[in-house]
């Protein structure tokens, strides 16, 4: 009974990765994210039928079959870091594609010999529980293990370089949600952990489970995941201009420049203040004005415009003719967009919460 409650579930999950694929595939305007996600349900759902079919001996009506499913195991760890790259506004180019399919294609070639087999001779191994194959399969547990390791790491330095790359733009990241990244990365490092302690009924039960939670998260976001592309600039000149620094009287012209835009503007005050903008106020290239924050500053632009906020709000919240006002309308008065982000902003500059500073000040504030 088991066992049927099991298979009907694992059905399920092809039933949900198909019809999820076919939903995604439905939308009006699709993007590269949705393509990928997509495929990647496809793959998951075939990767399940074919644990059904050698799970309860099906196989041996389909011989032919067999030696195939050992590639698809390997297929996963691209797709997830594709689409990481796809959501975090880094669409991978042919480069990127032909790259990360070359461990497929490698595994492939070792597995081609046994691939060769006549269809009646790869079930014979098969019944035999790979005996004479043995070197074979051992090398293909370690290669697959190592291919979620290397998959599953690069996926969240891509996930980390973006983040990066948004506090060097934007001086509000709040709309900007990385967590749907961060799960789908937590999910698949579990599974991988279930295929290290080589537990198939664990392995693809939370395959399902993830089916599930993908699907829901994947197509419910607006473009999978409801990130604003970032505002690059031309990948040759980002690394021209890391490589040869602008100069001490650039910089300091630059840093002066943009003080004094701070002290009569109040930039900061806009809550949607990002580097382009101040880049093209002061007429100076946004790497150039990155730079210039990071030497003399020592932060990135979120952190930089943040601490100007932080000043802002402590400047206001002791102004008498604010005393009745609330907190959160001085900290938007100061360019906040959120609640959340003022408080933790405030507790990472001063060491101690909104509430904490106004007592020391012998302030009572909403």
């Amino acid at each position: 009974m088991a066992d049927f409650d099991l298979e009907i579930l694992y059905w399920a999950g092809i039933f949900i990765a198909c019809f999820s694929s076919l939903l995604i595939l439905g939308k009006k305007k699709k993007k590269t994210q949705d393509f990928l996600l997509a495929i990647w349900f496809l793959i998951i759902g075939v990767h399940l039928v074919f644990f059904i079919l050698l799970r309860s001996e099906s196989y041996l009506k389909y011989p032919y079959l067999l030696g195939y499913e050992l590639l698809l195991p390997f297929m996963h760890g691209p797709m997830l870091y594709l689409y990481i790259l796809s959501v975090t506004g880094r669409n991978p180019g042919k480069k990127a594609w032909l790259l990360n399919w070359v461990p497929v294609l490698i595994i492939y070639l070792i597995l081609l010999q046994f691939l060769m087999l006549s269809p009646d001779d790869r079930m014979k191994v098969y019944q035999n529980k790979g005996k004479g194959y043995e070197g074979l399969s051992d090398a293909i547990k370690v290669l697959m293990n190592f291919s979620g390791v290397v998959y599953v790491s690069l996926s969240l330095l891509a996930v980390r370089k973006y983040k990066k790359l948004i506090s060097n733009q934007y001086s509000n990241t709040e709309k900007i949600n990385l967590n749907w990244s961060y799960y789908l990365i937590t999910g698949i490092a579990l599974i991988w952990m279930a295929v290290i302690i080589r537990n198939d009924i664990l392995i693809f039960s939370m395959v399902v489970l993830f089916i599930l939670v993908a699907a829901y998260f994947g197509i419910s976001r607006v473009g999978i995941l409801d990130l604003p592309a970032a505002e690059r600039s031309d990948e040759k000149e980002l690394v021209k201009y890391k490589k040869n620094s602008p100069g001490d009287t650039i910089i300091q012209n630059v840093y002066e420049k943009l003080i004094a835009q701070m002290a009569q503007e109040k930039l900061y005050k806009d809550p949607d203040l990002n580097l382009n903008y101040v880049a093209q106020l002061l007429d100076v290239h946004p790497n150039i004005l990155s730079q210039v924050i990071n030497s003399v500053e020592n932060k990135n632009f979120y952190d930089y415009i943040n601490r100007h906020r932080i000043e802002e709000f402590k400047r206001i919240a002791c102004l008498p003719e604010n005393q009745k006002y609330t907190i959160l309308s001085l900290a938007f008065e100061s360019g906040f967009n959120s609640k959340t982000s003022f408080n933790r902003n405030f507790k990472k500059y001063m060491n101690c919460s909104p509430r904490e500073f106004l007592k020391s000040q012998n302030l009572t504030l909403e």
